[in-house]
């Protein structure tokens, strides 16, 4: 039977070891480039590799590099649009501010005005009540003094003259004015001069002056 030399077991022995050693070699080299990849994020085996990373206190890359500029300038392309359209919004919010800023202050002088024209028509009321007022006391003086000018027509002149005198002085002008207007406007004579021939001297030289010194009607004799 042959035997193999001993020099020859010794040398496939030391071949043996050296390719053990490279593969064991090779093998750690591959491991380190794994884990070198995976540090920086090109690879992801961070759960495999994390015992190592703890031991060396290390703290792996957790951003992935794009795959190509293509995805680079797409990406780039979406931040710039969501960028334009988050100004958009701030331009839009800042427009609809100041449109609302707009109808607040509009409302405030919509208001201002309502409230002018409210105390306007107030104002107006009031004094279309001081006329209205006026014209029911001048109807009213109106149609007293025609009817006394009626009731004295009516009457001896002696009488009316008594009933004259005991009136103010400017009833009196009121009655003698509206005797004249009455007596023009029917054709007749006027009873009021001669009224005032019956009347004391004194009292009728007073009428008259004040007639000459206020032509005037009933409502300003009135006032």
């Amino acid at each position: 039977m042959f035997k193999p030399k001993r020099g020859y077991i010794v040398s496939r022995a030391k071949t043996l070891g050296k390719s053990i050693v490279l593969i064991i070699l090779i093998i750690i080299l591959v491991l380190a480039g794994l884990l070198w990849f995976d540090y920086l994020g090109i690879i992801q085996m961070k759960k495999f590799f994390s015992p190592v990373y703890k031991l060396f206190g290390l703290q792996p890359q957790t951003t992935t590099a794009d795959s190509s500029p293509n995805d680079l300038s797409e990406e780039d392309l979406d931040n710039a649009r969501f960028a334009k359209r988050l100004e958009a919004l701030d331009i839009r919010t800042e427009e609809l501010d100041k449109r609302e800023s707009d109808i607040q202050n509009g409302e405030e002088n919509n208001a201002q005005v309502a409230q002018e024209l409210e105390e306007q028509k107030k104002a107006q009321e009031e004094r279309e009540k001081t006329f209205n007022s006026q014209v029911r006391m001048y109807d009213d003086r109106y149609r007293n003094i025609e009817q006394i000018v009626q009731n004295l027509n009516g009457m001896q002149p002696v009488k009316a003259v008594a009933i004259l005198e005991e009136m103010d002085d400017q009833d009196i002008i009121d009655v003698l004015r509206q005797a004249e207007a009455d007596a023009s406007s029917s054709g007749t004579s006027s009873m009021g001069s001669y009224w005032l021939s019956l009347m004391k001297p004194e009292r009728a030289a007073e009428i008259q002056r004040k007639m000459a010194n206020k032509p005037t009607s009933i409502v300003d004799d009135d006032e």
